[in-house]
């Protein structure tokens, strides 16, 4: 058998491996290195295997990994979701889908600390859903509104995923949260559009709430004004230079620990629990990091990510019809599998067909993150979905019905960002990274 066939046959038993509940990274490690053994030697294998995990295990650059997942963490059991809510709901709860606006805005605040799509949506569903429920709101629009927004915590910085992205096209991990920012304002300020219309075609699905005064209104921001000042500092330290992204993941960190601790909103009990999390997370990731790798060095030997490349070079297609081609594989794949695996597995095939067809890295991993960010909300997989039915027991099909309005906002940022790749460029056009 050649090369390419070996490739196949080897992306066919990862498919099956996802399938059986294997754990996804050592999955990946196995088979690139029995497809490399196969094709090169044993011997080159283990080569390859160890040189492949004591890169990524002592890259300084995967060090901003653990510091952000810890910021959030930390954030997530200090209980600042709470605050971020309750100040966004004074100051839009008394409109028609006020509570639902507020969900949106406390969403990507919290997002622009925690980076975490699941646990955004785990916390408001918690928060958010009890609220909407008290002034009678459909629960196709609150239980929507909350999955849909948790995926905020994808793009809006310092997003997870975009890590990742970064991590395995070596693009520049500050330049990528710089790129996300005007997109993923656009898309929370799609999300607010698309509740007012919904509302406005049908008063029902959400009852105006209590309208508060001007000075509780500026009360509430006391609780969450340090929210935005760890932002400003963090992303204007990359911004200015002053910072790499690790130094700003730490400063950030140390920050919301510190205020944390200083508001007696985070116990030594929960600082450990925070600690575990981060740890038990960020080991999960960077191990489907290397399985990543050594599978995308197998994967190099077949020259499937070549073939592959030269092939969509050579349709007579606009390059636009193949990137919508490729998000649709991303969405197919995250049908099937997880959203952030599939996006570990395909982007090391994908990235260089994006960039033979003449497309910026850092703008296509923006565009990427909204593919992922629909991904994570239709069905069968959708794994934001399944975690707000888990919490609030909505039914899954109640909340699917309530996310499609969002679905189309996300998508018409990706038709905006394929329209004016400058929303996503035009910030780290003025930073070297």
């Amino acid at each position: 058998m050649n090369e390419v066939i070996i490739g196949i046959l080897g992306v066919l038993a990862l498919v099956g491996v996802f399938a059986s509940g294997f754990e996804i990274g050592f999955g990946l490690a196995a088979l690139g290195f029995l497809g490399f053994s196969y094709l090169v030697s044993m011997k080159a294998a283990f080569s390859m295997v160890s040189h492949d995990v004591m890169d990524i295990f002592t890259s300084y650059g995967f060090t901003v990994l653990p510091v952000f997942v810890l910021m959030g963490q930390v954030s997530f059991n200090a209980g600042i979701a709470k605050r971020l809510y309750n100040a966004a709901n004074t100051f839009m709860g008394h409109v028609p889908g006020g509570l639902a606006m507020a969900t949106v805005g406390a969403c990507t605040a919290f997002g622009s600390v925690i980076g975490s799509t699941s646990a955004t949506a785990a916390t408001f569903s918690a928060v958010a859903i009890p609220e909407m429920d008290r002034y009678n709101y459909s629960k196709t629009l609150s239980a929507g509104i909350v999955a849909s927004s948790g995926v905020l915590g994808c793009l809006i910085p310092p997003s997870v995923p975009l890590i990742i992205y970064g991590m395995i096209t070596e693009v520049s991990i500050g330049k990528l949260f710089l790129a996300s920012i005007i997109p993923g304002l656009l898309v929370a300020l799609f999300f607010l559009i698309s509740i007012y219309g919904w509302v406005r075609i049908n008063p029902s699905l959400a009852p105006k709430g209590e309208k508060f005064s001007w000075k509780e209104r500026f009360t509430s921001l006391k609780q969450v004004i340090f929210v935005g000042i760890i932002f400003v500092v963090v992303m204007g330290g990359i911004i200015k230079g002053f910072f790499t992204p690790t130094e700003a993941g730490s400063v950030g960190c140390f920050a919301v620990a510190l205020m944390a601790f200083l508001k007696r909103d985070l116990t030594l009990k929960g600082f450990a629990l925070a600690l575990t999390e981060s740890l038990v997370a960020s080991a999960m990731v960077i191990m489907l990091i290397t399985g990543s790798t050594i599978f995308g060095h197998f994967l190099t030997i077949t020259k499937i990510p070549l073939y592959a490349g030269d092939w969509v070079v050579g349709l007579t297609l606009n390059r636009y019809i193949i990137l919508a081609m490729i998000g649709l594989i991303y969405l197919l794949g995250g049908s099937v599998i997880d959203d952030l695996a599939f996006m570990i597995l395909a982007t090391p095939i994908l990235y260089p067909v994006v960039t033979k067809l003449g497309f910026d890295l850092i703008w296509f991993g923006i565009f990427l993150q909204i593919v992922v960010m629909i991904g994570s909300i239709i069905p069968p997989i959708a794994v934001n979905v399944f975690i707000v039915n888990k919490i609030s027991k909505v039914p899954v099909w109640t909340i699917y019905r309530g996310v499609y309005p969002f679905i189309i906002g996300m998508a018409i940022v990706c038709f905006l960002l394929a329209l004016f790749p400058q929303l996503a460029l035009f910030i780290p056009s003025f930073v070297k990274l």
